[in-house]
């Protein structure tokens, strides 16, 4: 007896049943069993990289919840304490010793007040990570595209101004101008580079440290030598402005000193990766004491030692070898001061492109090829314009009293009105003295807005019509000198 096998019928075959036989119902049963197999495994894939992504944004978090108040200070040092300490004593020339020591620890006082009102709005809105979030509080999207503006543009300017001042440093410390100056305006460039790569500030902390060391070595080298070198019969310092001096004059130097303690715009960046955010204070009163102590004794001696010749920055009023010294003893402090600019700036740049997304928190491969591209675009931008603008320095003199007479003065006051004061002005009696000293850091902010702004632009002018306008990209080393 043979065996036929089971043959499938075909579907409208004339005489056959067209009912579902138990072949069809095997092969849709199949079907069936594989889809399901197919959604699971699909569904499987999903979860595992949503854990993946979840681990990510857990494990980045943590990264960026590391710094304490020790470690907020030395990074406020570094964005404030810079060379710029070196301008301060030409400030004291131009409005003599008693307005210059005034000013600085007035400026001062007031920089810790405003830093401490920011300190605040960040611990009651933990949300805000960086300043244009907070101005978002009270102006909107108006206020926060503005904000962040104002933000990118200042921050990447200032790194273009150390790839300038690294410049002038290789260009002093190796003495010669055979060489193009554009060498070393690409050497610093690729440094700044380099150390703003750490996306952590609780990791750049670390560099901190060398950065102090180096700036208060620098300080001290150049007051004593000026020191040593100086005559006390011939010194021509004045304890009072002198009697030609003019209201730019005056209002460019008092712009110096408010520079030096423009810490607050990258305050809410830091305080974003706290562990313990209330420890704030900790940190501006030991930076902003740090500040007072360090700018007045550096302006008081220098500008007695050196007098009215005294040069900006300071390092250039010592003898030739030492300035050569100093400014090499300086180069951690130029390059590390401004890479930390490039890091806050790429944060925010990185914060606002990926909010949702681990790439945010550079800690995965994605996020490492972002983060490498956007620390280059912005160092590229900032070497480009600190050597196409003639007039680099003039013009980063008037983008911060455009800006940081914001980010210091008129939006801490603001702020404090609208996000901090509880009850009434006149409630209490707290209330009415810090209604009177927000109105008064109101105005000074918007004094410097309107009376620096046009300071800067009379420097500019009076800068074509000497003629001591430089060139764009040149090669002339001693257009730096």
């Amino acid at each position: 007896m043979s065996i036929q096998p089971e043959l499938r019928p075909s579907a409208g075959t004339d005489g056959i049943d067209e009912k579902p036989t138990d072949w069809d119902q095997r092969i849709e049963k199949s079907r069936d069993n594989g889809a399901a197999v197919d959604d699971n495994d699909a569904a499987y894939a999903n979860k595992e990289i949503d854990l993946a992504r979840h681990e990510a944004l857990i494990e980045g978090e943590h990264k960026f919840k590391q710094l304490g108040w020790k470690k907020l200070t030395i990074c406020l040092i570094v964005k404030a304490i810079a060379l710029g300490a070196l301008s301060i004593p030409s400030a004291f020339a131009n409005v003599g010793m008693v307005a210059g020591v005034i000013l600085t620890i007035g400026i001062g006082l007031i920089a810790i007040y405003t830093s401490h009102v920011i300190g605040q709005v960040a611990v009651k809105y933990p949300h805000v990570k960086h300043y244009a979030d907070a101005v978002r509080l009270i102006w909107g999207r108006f206020g926060y595209e503005l904000c962040g503006a104002m933000f990118c543009c200042y921050l990447t300017l200032l790194v273009g101004s150390h790839t300038l001042t690294g410049t002038i440093a290789f260009i002093r410390i190796v003495d010669d101008t055979a060489l193009c100056a554009l060498i070393w305006g690409v050497i610093s460039a690729i440094i700044l580079f380099l150390l703003a790569l750490p996306p952590s500030f609780a990791e750049f902390a670390i560099l901190g440290y060398i950065d102090f060391v180096s700036i208060l070595a620098a300080i001290g080298i150049t007051i004593i030598a000026t020191g040593i070198t100086s005559d006390p019969s011939t010194a021509d310092w004045s304890a009072w402005p002198p009697e030609d001096i003019s209201l730019k004059s005056a209002f460019l130097s008092t712009t110096n000193i408010v520079l030096a303690y423009s810490f607050a715009v990258s305050q809410f960046s830091f305080m974003t990766e706290m562990h313990t955010p209330k420890d704030y204070v900790k940190s501006i009163w030991s930076l902003g004491l740090m500040e007072i102590f360090i700018y007045t004794l550096t302006g008081a001696l220098i500008y007695a030692f050196v007098g009215q010749e005294v040069r900006s920055p300071a390092l250039l009023s010592s003898s030739f070898t030492v300035s050569r010294v100093a400014f090499g003893i300086a180069l951690p402090v130029i390059f590390i001061s401004g890479s930390i600019s490039s890091t806050v700036v790429g944060r925010y740049v990185l914060t606002r492109a990926f909010p949702d997304s681990p790439i945010q928190y550079v800690n995965t491969k994605a996020g490492w090829i972002a983060w490498i591209i956007l620390i280059g675009v912005i160092t590229i931008i900032s070497f480009i314009i600190a050597e196409a603008v003639p007039f680099f320095n003039a013009l980063l003199g008037l983008i911060s009293s455009l800006f940081i007479s914001g980010f210091t003065f008129y939006f801490p006051s603001l702020f404090w009105f609208l996000l901090i004061k509880e009850g009434k002005w006149n409630a209490t009696w707290w209330n009415i003295v810090l209604t009177v000293t927000n109105v008064a850091v109101g105005i000074i902010g918007l004094a410097i807005l309107g009376l620096g702004t046009w300071a800067s632009v009379q420097e500019i002018a009076d800068q074509y019509a000497s003629g001591s306008i430089s060139g764009s990209f040149t090669c002339d080393s001693s257009t730096y000198a």
